[in-house]
């Protein structure tokens, strides 16, 4: 009988402890899960995380802004290879041999007649050989030259070019296109000036300078006291050039004209170093 008894009050008290010892591990278990509930809970009113995204490069916003005036005004762009043939670089765009430019220490030779091209004047010569006029085309694009690197020069930059062939095309034509251009891409008071210059590709041939955007016009230290910022060079086309892609030089003519991106960019954002552009300093991208 005792151990009977015994047995049966053992049972029960094995029960009661296991009884316990589940309930103190439930409710531990409960703390455990309230604690980390706690520390996770996600609280919907506070505001996210923004993500940095990419946007586009400053050089990228002035060169679209360039091309959809040029579209706007019936102009298409074209393109051509960075890596040319000094035919299309210089014989075809008039540069007599024995040229400065066509010196290896002004130009990268990548072989006796293969180069980077120092300028988009090729994609000219390259669209005329394939298109009948009118012409009428903008070349933006990376262009190379050996410069040194400082704040106005840089041996890889960027130019965009125009040029406009048909029957008919005269200075005038030039002149009134580069004013609304200029006109449209750094305001309504912006004036255009021309003033006589060489070039091999173009007769006669022309500078371009804008009023300052500074100071409009009135003198300042940007513009050194003139009023005036050159920005590119222009003329009537060549009629040598015609005989490279048998064009008829007795009925047409037309004019051409080209400058640096980065100068436009630099005068439009007040920007004094062009290496600012191949730094990617995110405190300067971050700006635009």
């Amino acid at each position: 009988m005792q151990r009977a008894e015994f047995g049966r009050i053992a049972n029960q008290l094995k029960i009661k402890i296991d009884a316990t010892l589940d309930a103190m591990h439930a409710t531990i278990l409960e703390r455990e899960k309230q604690k980390a509930l706690e520390l996770e809970a996600l609280d919907v009113t506070l505001p996210g995380n923004r993500r940095r995204i990419g946007h586009r490069h400053p050089l990228t916003i002035v060169r679209k802004e360039i091309e959809d005036i040029f579209v706007s005004m019936g102009y298409s762009v074209e393109d051509g290879p960075e890596v040319e043939n000094t035919y299309y670089n210089f014989e075809a765009l008039n540069f007599p041999p024995g040229h400065p430019a066509r010196d290896p220490r002004d130009t990268f030779y990548v072989g006796e007649s293969v180069i980077l091209r120092t300028h988009t004047s090729p994609v000219q010569v390259r669209t005329m050989e394939k298109t009948r006029p009118p012409v009428r085309i903008i070349c933006p694009g990376r262009v190379f030259r050996r410069d040194a690197f400082d704040p106005t020069h840089s041996p890889m930059f960027h130019q965009v070019e125009c040029l406009v062939v048909d029957e008919g095309i005269t200075f005038a034509d030039l002149k009134g296109t580069l004013e609304r251009f200029h006109k449209e891409f750094f305001g309504e008071k912006t004036k255009t000036r021309l003033r006589p210059s060489f070039f091999p590709f173009v007769e006669p041939g022309a500078e371009v300078d804008v009023s300052c955007v500074f100071c409009d016009g009135a003198g300042c230290r940007i513009c050194k006291g003139t009023g005036w910022i050159e920005v590119m060079g222009s003329g009537m086309v060549h009629p040598n050039l015609y005989g490279f892609v048998n064009y008829d030089a007795d009925k047409l003519t037309g004019f051409a004209f080209g400058g640096g991106i980065e100068r436009y960019a630099m005068l439009k954002y007040n920007i004094n170093d062009l290496q600012l552009f191949f730094q990617n300093d995110m405190r300067f991208l971050e700006q635009f």
